[in-house]
């Protein structure tokens, strides 16, 4: 069985650990951590893509640039 766990690492503690235990009981595990790349995770869909390479140009070029009134963020 396989299982992949997208937790922040402040998450973790003894009760997710206990749950791992539990899940793979008596069995040898592999732990693969590595840092998740949310670029990577928004660009795997065309449409995001191109949104999101569409906006990058934007800012590039300063084009199509919205600037919020500050006032409603003080």
């Amino acid at each position: 069985m396989d299982a992949i766990y997208h937790v922040k690492a402040d998450e973790l503690d003894q009760s997710f650990l206990d749950a791992i235990k539990e899940l793979f009981k008596d069995k040898e595990i592999e732990i693969a951590v590595y840092e998740r790349d949310e670029t990577a995770y928004l660009l795997r869909s065309p449409a995001n893509r191109e949104r999101l390479l569409r906006a990058i140009a934007d800012v590039e070029s300063s084009q199509n640039i919205i600037t919020p009134e500050q006032e409603q963020f003080q």
